[in-house]
């Protein structure tokens, strides 16, 4: 487990730079409000009311892409998750920025620029050279205290999540300790009884990793999704999807296909394969077919079959842990949300211990009106959730680690 110091650590009546991720999707150019701002609200509010002056810093997007946007918005829907004002200038480390900060009164928050219009923020470099950039030596001098509550970003050796911590006292938020202390459950936790994961979503070549990595630690996997599919044709079954004469998954095939070969044979026992899958029927509707009975690819399947939801829930119903990466099928289409939405009900309603990781599933939480609180945990995070699941170093908790050690 991390051995990092918590908000709880930091001396009283301080000036505290917090690292949120608040990166959202973005319609029309404003965006739209989604469980981070609840999450990271919690840990802004706890610093206000403890009297800190409370600077903020997080990202939108990337350059050159179409969310890279200004923070402007995201300060509005913050100040009504935190229950006060939010303050927002539109710089982050020059005269602008470093005035807000030094008007700061105790109490009172402020969200600077988009850390990604920084030079210095995005390239992949040791926290040491982060360390040494203008952006982290322009602004850590104003602060007494550094917090990263992105766990989201925690994979990330960016300026804002790595160097900050080598020149301040450097603390875990609420969002990082209860993500950091689920996510890597699996692998620092011992079970009583079963463990399963299941896998799903459109990026076979992270949950196909995870599969392999995590070798015994998981008893069973029940597969859908993307990775369902390509399983199924390593099994011999020609699923797919040909459009104009492209396979839609050759990519992901060949990318991983060695791989799903030696999960298969070394660890078939384990593996649940869907026995029948979800397609667009003629007249629109949901149809069904056994995978036995697909003889060529001639669908584009969208979801696991009844018969496969009817397997899944039981062997969730028996586990004393469930980890889920992914969702199975096309949920945001309610014709394609059985088996999404029926294997979260199971595992909601069973007496095991739970994470939901990947944006996309915990969407369908929410889309389908499920309470959050019937799982022990659901996870903002994405590509940090991956690493965490195997064990991965994380650089940003890393570096965490390590100023506790020197505090």
């Amino acid at each position: 487990m991390a051995t990092f110091d918590t908000i709880d650590d930091i001396p009283t009546d301080s000036r505290v730079l917090v690292r949120l991720d608040l990166n959202s999707p973005i319609e029309d150019g404003e965006p739209q409000t989604n469980r981070r701002f609840e999450r990271h609200a919690e840990t802004v509010r706890e610093l206000a009311e403890a009297g800190h002056r409370v600077v903020l810093l997080a990202h939108q997007g990337r350059p050159g892409r179409d969310d890279f946007t200004s923070l402007a918005g995201h300060a509005a829907i913050l100040s009504e998750r935190v229950g006060r004002d939010v303050a927002f200038v539109e710089d982050t480390y020059g005269e602008a920025a470093l005035s807000a900060v030094d008007a700061l009164d105790a109490g009172e928050v402020l969200l600077l620029e988009n850390a990604r219009m920084c030079d210095d923020e995005l390239p992949e470099e040791s926290p040491e050279a982060k360390a040494e950039t203008e952006f982290v030596r322009t602004l850590a001098p104003r602060f007494d205290a550094y917090v990263n509550d992105a766990y989201s970003a925690a994979h990330r050796k960016h300026a804002s999540l790595v160097g900050f911590p080598l020149v301040l006292p450097a603390y875990a938020g609420r969002v990082m300790e209860t993500e950091y202390e689920a996510n890597t459950a699996i692998a620092t936790r011992e079970f009583d009884g079963p463990v399963t994961m299941v896998v799903g979503g459109t990026k076979a070549t992270d949950v196909i990793g995870v599969m392999d990595a995590l070798d015994d630690r998981v008893d069973r996997f029940l597969l859908g999704g993307v990775a369902g599919e390509l399983f199924l044709r390593a099994a011999g079954h020609p699923v797919g999807h040909d459009v104009g004469g492209t396979d839609l998954f050759d990519e992901q095939w060949e990318a991983n296909r060695e791989l799903i070969e030696s999960v298969l044979d070394e660890r078939g026992d384990a593996l649940r394969l869907a026995t029948d899958l979800a397609y667009e029927g003629a007249d629109g509707e949901r149809a069904e077919v056994a995978v036995n009975d697909i003889d060529e690819k001639e669908a584009g399947y969208l979801d696991v079959g009844s018969e496969t939801v009817a397997a899944y829930e039981p062997a969730v119903r028996e586990s004393d842990a469930v980890f889920v990466k992914g969702a199975l099928g096309v949920f945001e289409d309610e014709r394609f949300a059985d088996g999404t939405v029926g294997v979260l009900e199971a595992i909601a309603g069973a007496d095991c211990f739970s994470v939901v990781g990947g944006g996309d599933t915990s969407r369908a939480i929410e889309m389908y009106g499920m309470n959050e609180s019937d799982f022990s945990h659901v996870s903002i995070a994405g590509g940090a959730y991956i690493r965490a699941l195997t064990g991965e170093p994380l650089p940003a908790v890393e570096v965490l680690e390590a100023a506790a050690g020197r505090q």
